[in-house]
């Protein structure tokens, strides 16, 4: 059982590095899209979908590489993945989905980053990952990433100005109420990404106390 686990883990990894590198290749080719999301070449590692799910792609690689010289599982690394990936999936789902339309989100480079690599993940962490020992500071650990590129986000916007359309420096237009609401929407994300963190451990540990897995 134990086996094909593991194995059934390095299946579920080595797809989720192999799309990030697809999704990689096909944003690099990619030229810019008004409702996409997206901007041309390197320029889309300023967006939080392309940093989370390198990120994802790291991980789930070197995940695969400890599973094959039998090293033990990547708790925190992968919940705080996982955790990432899905707040993208969840934000362009319900936040961005109704305001572009969700097609147009779930084009190029966006239907693995968007779409298809946060489903592997959390399927990968919930089935055969490993949440024990998993607690709310891990949580906490698990949504810092957010917290890191909306800090990041909001610096750059001090220094360099916001701009206009479309060299704005607030590409997901967060500012476009003001800054208290602009503030109220980063800490509605970040409380977002503890919160997913929780409800994943919740989930995975609920199940294992079933019995399922």
């Amino acid at each position: 059982m134990k086996e094909r686990k593991i194995a059934l883990r390095i299946i579920l990894n080595t797809a989720t590095a192999l799309l990030v590198i697809l999704g990689i290749f096909v944003m690099l080719r990619n030229k810019a899209s008004a409702t996409g999301l997206t901007t041309s070449g390197w320029k889309n590692l300023k967006y939080y979908t392309t940093l989370s799910n390198v990120f994802a792609g790291i991980v789930a690689l070197i995940q695969v590489i400890f599973d094959l010289v039998k090293k033990k599982y990547l708790r925190v690394l992968k919940l705080t993945a996982v955790t990432a990936v899905t707040l993208t999936f969840l934000v362009v789902a319900c936040f961005f989905g109704p305001l572009y339309g969700w097609l147009n989100l779930y084009q190029g480079s966006n239907l693995e980053f968007h779409l298809i690599v946060p489903l592997l993940c959390i399927a990968e962490f919930l089935t055969v990952g490993n949440a024990e020992g998993l607690k709310v500071k891990h949580c906490m650990l698990a949504s810092l990433s957010t917290v890191v590129y909306g800090t990041a986000y909001v610096i750059n916007i001090l220094i360099n100005g916001k701009g206009k359309w479309p060299d704005t420096n607030d590409w997901y237009g967060f500012l476009n109420w003001g800054p208290a609401p602009g503030a109220v929407i980063f800490a509605c994300i970040i409380g977002a990404a503890f919160g997913v963190a929780c409800l994943l451990v919740k989930i995975k540990t609920g199940r294992k106390k079933r019995g399922e897995n």
